[in-house]
């Protein structure tokens, strides 16, 4: 069970409960990004305020398999985001954390303050540009996308030997082989 500090448990408790988005991209660069007004360490890691976090979406379920799907849009001015999908990140990781503001609507950064919402990895990454604003679109999907993936792989006791000399799992699998299982503890 997650436990929260004290400070965080009062700030859920107040009657306007205010949180902020730390945002993490393990590209070829780690980049790292905030919602809160101002730049945010946490951890040693600076998480940039005006870095261009311009919508975040909460996971959603897929229509293709049972998976959560998240959403993150950055604007993309300096065209870094842009060279990194042309070096792929799809499969990259993507870390995204809320904090909470204490009354005073300082953020509270402890190790038990910052609760962790999404990680999964870059499914489909895009850009859109409209002549007003370029955007990098990130749609991250949990290990669960690998779902619909489909592995070949030999289920016989000589399919098993080419893998492992050492497995015996399919060694009784036998329409006139008979073993006794016992359930529970020993």
């Amino acid at each position: 069970m997650r436990e929260f500090s004290s400070d965080v448990l009062a700030a859920l408790a107040s009657d306007n409960v205010s949180y902020f988005f730390l945002i993490e991209l393990g590209f070829s660069t780690t980049y790292r990004f905030t919602s809160f007004s101002r730049d945010i360490v946490f951890e040693e890691n600076t998480y940039i305020a005006d870095g261009g976090l311009f919508e975040f979406d909460s996971p959603k379920n897929s229509s293709v398999v049972d998976r959560e799907a998240y959403k993150v849009i950055l604007t993309d001015l300096t065209d870094n985001l842009y060279a990194e999908f042309k070096l792929n990140v799809v499969g990259k990781d993507i870390k995204v954390m809320v904090g909470f503001l204490d009354s005073n609507n300082e953020p509270l950064l402890g190790t038990n303050d910052i609760v962790y919402i999404y990680k999964g990895y870059v499914d489909s990454p895009s850009i859109q540009n409209n002549w007003e604003t370029k955007l990098a679109v990130l749609e991250g999907s949990s290990p669960m996308a690998d779902l619909d993936q489909v592995n070949l792989t030999m289920v016989s006791s000589d399919g098993m030997d080419q893998l492992s000399s050492t497995d015996t799992s399919y060694d009784h699998i036998y329409d006139d082989s008979e073993i006794q299982l016992k359930w529970g503890k020993l």
